[in-house]
């Protein structure tokens, strides 16, 4: 299991960080530290291949 920052999540998923915070839908983030978060690099990808799966 991989643990993603920010900018590397707005890199894979394109999503400003606002865009990514207001996203209901978008994998709950990893609390680091008082102030460190993260995301599970294998919940981002599932998110995105679901949006890409619901494609029409």
């Amino acid at each position: 299991m991989r643990l993603i920052r920010l900018p590397e999540v707005l890199n894979k998923t394109g999503l400003s960080r606002s865009g990514l915070y207001a996203d209901d839908s978008f994998p709950k983030r990893v609390q680091l530290g008082t102030r460190g978060v993260a995301w599970v690099e294998s919940e981002i990808e599932d998110w995105i291949s679901t949006r890409i799966a619901a494609r029409t």
